[in-house]
């Protein structure tokens, strides 16, 4: 089952990016997913079974584009179709708010993310450069700490 995630869900979200090997992000943490749940209640969505959560995405709509975010799914419940699940869903909820085109993130060095996103219908934009610039990270404070935040 695909849901929207929950405040009680935070923790179990946390460690299932840990367990899924998801790169380390300076919003991974609690307040920052509490920020997310503020901000759009429906952003963050969670395939439960058994009442475990094994997979999310984040489907963030800025009323200009779509995008989605941490894709992730259980190491032991991969192959199943988890993701693509996630993936439609997540796709739906932004089509349902008005956006007109998603965008992806995927590390370059994870070709198995790369392919996952070119089967659900994302293109490769290598005219783009993605440039970041992190604005505070819990254990730096304020700074720009731009290169050092690879998470997505």
């Amino acid at each position: 089952m695909i849901r929207r995630a929950r405040a009680a869900d935070i923790p179990r979200v946390l460690a299932l990016w840990r367990a899924a090997g998801a790169i380390p992000s300076v919003t991974d943490h609690a307040a920052g997913l509490e920020r997310l749940l503020e901000h759009d209640p429906d952003a963050l969505l969670v395939a439960e079974e058994q009442g475990e959560v094994i997979g999310t995405v984040i489907a963030a709509w800025d009323g200009w584009r779509g995008a989605l975010y941490r894709l992730a799914v259980d190491p032991g419940q991969r192959r199943q179709g988890v993701a693509g699940r996630l993936v439609k869903e997540g796709m739906a909820h932004l089509s349902r708010r008005g956006a007109a085109r998603v965008h992806v993130i995927a590390a370059a060095d994870e070709p198995p993310a790369v392919e996952l996103w070119k089967a659900a219908g994302f293109e490769p934009r290598p005219d783009h450069l993605r440039l970041v610039n992190t604005l505070t990270s819990p254990d730096r404070g304020q700074g720009s700490g731009a290169g050092e935040d690879r998470g997505c």
